[in-house]
C-alpha cells in the first residue's frame, strides 16, 4: 500500500510501515512538515497514497472536497500514542480495509472499532 504518513503522527510510523513492505513515506521526508493540509492532500493525490493521519481535519476537508481520493486513514480514540504501537494496530487493521481504501474511503481505526467511509462524502439534503 502507498502511504503518506501525516506530521500528526510520528516518521517513526512511516518507517515501522516501510519495514513492514509498504511503501511509506512522512510529511517531513518531502519538505512537507509545515504544509497546510490541502497541499498534503494534493500531494497523496498526486502519488495515488492513502494519508494516514490523527488529525481529524481531514475528514472535513474530505467532506468539503467532494472528491474520491485521496483515501484517509485517522487513528483516533484511546489509541496507543508510541509509534510502534501505532505501527502494529496499523498493520492489524489494513489489511481488512485495503480494498475499500483502493478504491476510496475514510477509515476510523480505533482500539476497539473500525469505521468505513466510501467516498465522496456528500453532505445531507
Amino acid at each position: 500500500m502507498r502511504v503518506l504518513v501525516d506530521n500528526a503522527l510520528s516518521p517513526d510510523v512511516a518507517r515501522g510501515l516501510s519495514d513492514a513492505g509498504h511503501d511509506a513515506i512522512h510529511v517531513r521526508d518531502i519538505g512537507l512538515g509545515s504544509a497546510a493540509d490541502p497541499v498534503i492532500f494534493e500531494r497523496a493525490a498526486a502519488e495515488d497514497r492513502i494519508v494516514i493521519s490523527a488529525d481529524t481535519d481531514f475528514g472535513t476537508l474530505l467532506a468539503v472536497r467532494q472528491a474520491s481520493q485521496p483515501s484517509v486513514v485517522l487513528i483516533r480514540g484511546a489509541t496507543p500514542r508510541r509509534p510502534a504501537d501505532q505501527v502494529t494496530l496499523l498493520l492489524a487493521n489494513l489489511p481488512q480495509v485495503e480494498v475499500d481504501l483502493l478504491a476510496g474511503a475514510i477509515v476510523v481505526i480505533e482500539p476497539a472499532r473500525l469505521r468505513v467511509r466510501s467516498l465522496p462524502i456528500f453532505g445531507s439534503p
